[in-house]
């Protein structure tokens, strides 16, 4: 790996601080009321160290280069019988042939009971060769956006969602859909 004779291809499985200040960090977080961005007394914010992570759950490196197209959905509404597909094409623009780890995350907008920022839900790891591109789809159902709720039943509520698809837990590749 040292000489270039192997790409590496591992991720993080979990996220990594600044400073030990930070702990605990970590990719699936709750709101916390306060946004992290802008200034005065109303913002959470560290003195010293930004508020994300040094490097992001999902993280990794390679000794090529890959881009994300932006996320496409089959449509904007999903109900129990009504699945959405999501898709991105993934390129390999570096030179040597590497492998990525296409990562799918989901965020609750308004739920009854607090939600994280982000959950994974779903990932695909493929292998491409310079200049080799290839399509990525996720099927998204009702079924993948059940919690318990605050009666501890295990369902889905109606609204709005994100789903982000990348290749880390920070990624700002997102579309909205809204569950009927």
């Amino acid at each position: 790996m040292l000489y270039g004779d192997t790409n590496p291809s591992g991720k993080l499985a979990m996220s990594f601080p600044y400073t030990i200040g930070q702990v605990p960090v970590f990719y699936n977080e709750f709101h916390t009321g306060r946004p992290n961005q802008g200034e005065g007394k109303f913002f959470s914010k560290y003195l010293d160290v930004p508020n994300e992570p040094l490097y992001p759950f999902g993280y990794g490196l390679s000794y090529t280069q890959f881009s994300i197209s932006e996320v496409e959905l089959s449509g904007a509404e999903l109900s129990r019988n009504i699945v959405i597909k999501a898709s991105v094409t993934v390129k390999n623009i570096g030179t040597m042939t590497g492998k990525e780890v296409i990562q799918l995350y989901f965020q609750d907008i308004c739920g009854s009971v607090v939600r994280p920022v982000r959950e994974l839900r779903g990932f695909q790891k493929i292998e491409l060769a310079p200049g080799e591109e290839r399509r990525i789809s996720f099927t998204i159902s009702e079924e993948m956006l059940r919690f318990y709720g605050i009666d501890m039943k295990y369902a889905s509520e109606p609204g709005e969602f994100h789903v982000y698809i990348g290749n880390c837990s920070t990624t700002q590749n997102r579309k909205r859909f809204i569950l009927q």
